[in-house]
C-alpha cells in the first residue's frame, strides 16, 4: 500500500513522540501523547478519547495551567522559601528548578499548539 505525501509542514516544535501528519497512525500517537499531559482521569471521559481535537483542547488548557502555577511558584520563591525555613542554597536551586520548568512547559504549549492546529487541519474532531 503506498502512503499518501504529505503536504503538512512540520513546525519546528513538532513533538518527537507524534508521528508525522499524514504518516500511518499519527493521529494516535497524536492522542497518546496528548493523553500523557492530562489527569490520568480524563481518560475515562469517551469524548475526549474519541475526539483527538476535544483532547488537544484540554491538554492546552492543562498546559496553560501548568505554566502559570510555575511562573508564580518563581515570582513568589525567593519571598516565600525564606519563611518556610529554606536556606539559601535550597532556595537558588529551587529557583534554578522552577525556571527551567518554565521554560519546559513553554515549548510543551508550543508543541500541543502545532498539533492541534494539524488535528483540525486533517479533521481530527471527528
Amino acid at each position: 500500500m503506498i502512503m499518501p505525501v504529505t503536504t503538512t509542514r512540520i513546525s519546528p516544535d513538532w513533538p518527537c513522540q507524534v508521528k508525522p501528519p499524514g504518516s500511518y497512525d499519527w493521529e494516535r500517537s497524536a492522542a497518546r501523547w496528548l493523553r500523557e499531559l492530562v489527569p490520568a482521569r480524563y481518560g475515562s471521559y469517551p469524548a475526549l478519547m474519541r475526539h483527538p481535537v476535544l483532547l488537544a483542547r484540554h491538554a492546552q488548557l492543562q498546559v496553560q495551567q501548568e505554566v502559570r502555577v510555575a511562573r508564580t511558584a518563581l515570582q513568589t520563591a525567593r519571598a516565600d522559601l525564606p519563611r518556610l525555613g529554606m536556606p539559601e542554597s535550597v532556595i537558588e536551586h529551587t529557583i534554578k528548578l522552577y525556571a527551567a520548568e518554565l521554560l519546559q512547559l513553554q515549548h510543551i504549549a508550543r508543541s500541543v499548539r502545532a498539533v492541534t492546529e494539524v488535528l483540525v487541519e486533517h479533521g481530527g474532531g471527528r
